[in-house]
């Protein structure tokens, strides 16, 4: 090899070099650059899931409201229909209690405290006379199976509340708007009347061998 084309050799390798280091300087450029494009991509999810974050957090806080607001409604809703469906009831309940079974004394709303015990019954009825008899009537609008265990529970403590009327023979009557085939006979079952309504006006509903309980 002569001396210049050594000295080309050199020259050549010495340009590769420097195309080397300068392919090297903009790799590592790209790779910087793909680095700060990688945090600023992470950081804007971050920030994101964050705002997500605190987003569901006031659709949770929202929803949780709404509910609470929607179940007061509700309960106030089926407040007001029990007291619509009680004060329905009354005039034509009285009407048999007077009539059919002859009690002297009928009562709506009556609340009785013993201790931190409390009853509360739709309409009592009793008769003082030589009938001597009580009547508990519990009302429903849609009758379900723990408003005749209500009945049945207001039976076994009355005599507790209301010790005037222990040597009287006890009766329960449960009046509901919607009374189920099913249901009405687990009401007759308990020894119980069943009473139902037809164009406002309510009336006892039992077969003609029913025979109530007397408690």
């Amino acid at each position: 090899m002569t001396d210049e084309e050594l000295t080309e050799l050199v020259a050549s390798i010495a340009v590769d070099q420097k195309a080397l280091v300068a392919a090297q300087r903009e790799t590592d450029s790209l790779l910087q650059e793909t680095a700060n494009q990688q945090k600023e991509t992470d950081r804007q999810l971050k920030a994101q899931s964050q705002k997500r974050d605190l987003q569901q957090q006031e659709t949770d806080r929202q929803l949780k409201k709404m509910s609470s607001e929607l179940g007061k409604q509700i309960g106030g809703l089926g407040n007001k229909f029990g007291s619509f469906t009680e004060g329905l009831a009354l005039p034509s309940m009285q009407q048999i209690l007077q009539t059919q079974f002859n009690m002297e004394i009928i009562t709506p709303s009556v609340r009785a405290k013993k201790g931190d015990k409390q009853l509360e019954i739709d309409v009592l009825a009793y008769a003082n006379s030589t009938i001597n008899e009580v009547y508990v009537v519990e009302v429903k609008s849609h009758l379900r199976e723990d408003g005749i265990d209500q009945l049945s529970e207001i039976v076994a403590q009355f005599r507790h509340f209301f010790p005037e009327h222990k040597d009287k023979k006890l009766y329960g009557v449960m009046a509901a708007v919607e009374m189920s085939e099913r249901l009405k006979k687990q009401v007759l079952a308990k020894g119980f009347y069943a009473a139902k309504i037809s164009d406002e006006v309510f009336s006892i509903d039992v077969p003609v061998q029913f025979q109530p309980k007397a408690y």
